[in-house]
């Protein structure tokens, strides 16, 4: 089965193609350090191709949600040195997705730092705060003399990112976080060099990643990206548009021989996806599941039918941190536990039984 079998993917040799979404699951408290329960939840996972961390903040202004981690302050960057060396210690590999929250979220979760996005567009609804719910705040604006200072945050956080012993970083520019507020033509409303046409909103991105990808080497770079997944108002509803889009973006990092490409989208063997994947021309990880839970008949045709490299899935890595060992062997799942994904502590993040192999 291609499924359990070895691909590389840059720098990086995985041991099979299962490779584990970033799960955001607010666990390192207020500091956002990882402790020893963040370190033991992903060690019970190692036997996954690849592990991407939950999005880690590479600013203050940037974190998204309380109990998030960060790849700021030196005990953070020590807290994931204990991560890397855990899953190291277990054969595993580990690479930290950074994320910046852009306007998904509120002074209330970033010490009072303001808000940030490409427009003052606040998004429809609440978030959860350090004093409760809170409804989202209309973000400032960056200027364009702001942008190169937040790229340098990128590039900051994916070199202490590979300080602490990680094996590269995945750029989220996915799921309506600020990255994918730039593509989004809803989020986006600028009449600068970075907004407006499908290549002036991908342009910023391009940047992050260019940036990135020259301070720690391509190859142990990757990037997520959502095409139309119309998530916390970040729409993309004009096909064309998202299609121009995306082409946009991958023209501009394609050239650079990334690690990878990271595609969340519901269908992905539909054209959009194999498209960019062809422009992309490098390894193309895909993730069906977010609506719904990717399961193991779907993984085995998406490898064997050729759709992608490797599978990203979340849930069933939530439930079962043996899942390679499952799926290979068709053995029985633990269900996960939705009530516990963002409560804290060890129940339904370390406590879920594997199977004895």
């Amino acid at each position: 089965m291609k499924l359990f079998s070895p691909l590389t993917l840059g720098e990086l040799k995985l041991a099979n193609r299962l490779v584990m979404a970033p799960l955001t699951r607010v666990r390192s408290g207020r500091d956002g350090i990882p402790g020893p329960l963040v370190v033991e939840h992903y060690k019970q996972r190692s036997s996954l191709g690849l592990i991407v961390t939950e999005g880690t903040y590479p600013s203050h202004a940037g974190q998204g949600f309380p109990g998030q981690p960060g790849l700021v302050t030196p005990e953070q960057i020590a807290g994931w040195g204990n991560v890397a060396d855990a899953v190291h210690s277990a054969g595993g590999l580990i690479v930290s997705q950074v994320m910046h929250a852009g306007r998904v979220t509120h002074e209330g979760t970033t010490g009072g730092r303001e808000v940030v996005a490409p427009s003052a567009i606040a998004i429809e609804g609440e978030t959860r705060t350090y004093d409760g719910k809170k409804s989202y705040p209309v973000p400032r604006a960056l200027r364009n003399d702001e942008l190169p200072s937040v790229i340098e945050e990128f590039v900051q956080a994916s070199k202490n990112a590979i300080a602490a012993g990680m094996d590269g970083v995945e750029i989220h520019g996915a799921n309506g976080y600020l990255l994918h507020e730039f593509l989004s033509p809803a989020s986006n409303r600028r009449d600068d060099s970075y907004g407006g046409s499908p290549e002036n909103r991908a342009r910023f991105v391009a940047e992050v990643v260019e940036a990135v990808a020259e301070a720690i080497g391509a190859g142990r770079v990757g990037i997520r990206i959502s095409p139309e997944h119309n998530i916390q108002d970040a729409y993309e509803k004009d096909a064309d548009d998202v299609r121009a889009t995306y082409l946009a973006l991958i023209d501009r990092i394609a050239p650079l021989g990334l690690s990878y490409l990271s595609i969340l989208h519901k269908n992905p063997a539909g054209e959009l996806v194999q498209s960019l994947r062809q422009a992309f021309g490098g390894p193309t990880l895909v993730n069906s599941g977010f609506g719904e839970i990717t399961s193991r008949d779907e993984a085995l045709s998406i490898l064997a039918d050729g759709v992608g490299d490797a599978v990203v899935v979340g849930r069933p890595a939530i439930a079962n941190p043996d899942l390679a060992y499952r799926w290979r062997e068709n053995l029985p799942l633990n269900t996960p536990n939705p009530s516990t994904f963002y409560s804290g502590g060890a129940e339904g993040y370390t406590d879920y039984p594997a199977l004895q192999h």
